[in-house]
């Protein structure tokens, strides 16, 4: 076997890994995939990915950062990881692409935030409990606050400190609130109020 078809075999077995260490994390996978126009890996946007069948709603998650075993994005927790958004609202592909519909909106904004933060993953550190702001003059998503959280973390023989790093949209004084008192207290906050891992915010900040 040459050395692309061992690759090639070597990314699809861990694609297969990663699909059911994400299952087991997010519940069973929707059966269909919003799929780019242009591949992500050619500065095309990201395929999304969709678990309406674990917490209430639907968590829309990227599958191309860690595309072979302990390679792609890492930090402090993670050797690897996948990203991962969530919304109460159910799944409707139907409607994603309609923003006269609730979940038309959440999914505008969760994939805008995603493709944003893939590329960024890619030049930095992101750990969990960390915040990040838009700039203001940012299309679609400036000024956008986020914390950003380990959802899930995987370690076997082949899926070394595996992970899901969760991006929660966040009211300015709760980002302002995680950068004085630690992002641990603010994931505690949004936990105790029932409001984790959602980035929804038809809901009253917690601080």
């Amino acid at each position: 076997m040459g050395s692309d078809e061992g690759n090639e075999a070597r990314a699809q077995q861990w694609g297969d890994r990663k699909s059911a260490l994400m299952e087991a994390s997010l519940g069973k996978e929707h059966d269909m995939v919003m799929h780019a126009l242009i591949p992500f890996y050619i500065g095309g946007s990201l395929d999304l990915y969709y678990y309406p069948n674990g917490v209430p709603g639907t968590a829309v998650a990227t599958k191309e950062l860690s595309e072979l075993p302990n390679e792609g994005p890492a930090n402090d927790v993670y050797r690897s990881y996948e990203l991962v958004m969530f919304t109460r609202h159910p799944l409707d592909l139907d409607a994603a692409r309609d923003e006269n519909t609730d979940f038309g909106r959440a999914h505008t904004n969760i994939s805008a935030i995603l493709n944003l933060i893939a590329r960024y993953s890619a030049e930095a550190t992101l750990n969990p409990y960390e915040t990040c702001e838009f700039p203001a003059d940012m299309e679609a998503v400036g000024g956008k606050c986020l914390i950003f959280d380990g959802y899930a973390c995987h370690s076997d023989d082949l899926a070394e400190r595996f992970g899901l790093l969760a991006l929660i949209e966040v009211f300015r004084s709760e980002m302002d609130f995680a950068r004085k008192h630690g992002g641990a207290q603010l994931i505690e906050r949004l936990k105790a109020t029932g409001h984790y891992p959602y980035s929804d915010l038809d809901r009253n900040p917690v601080v």
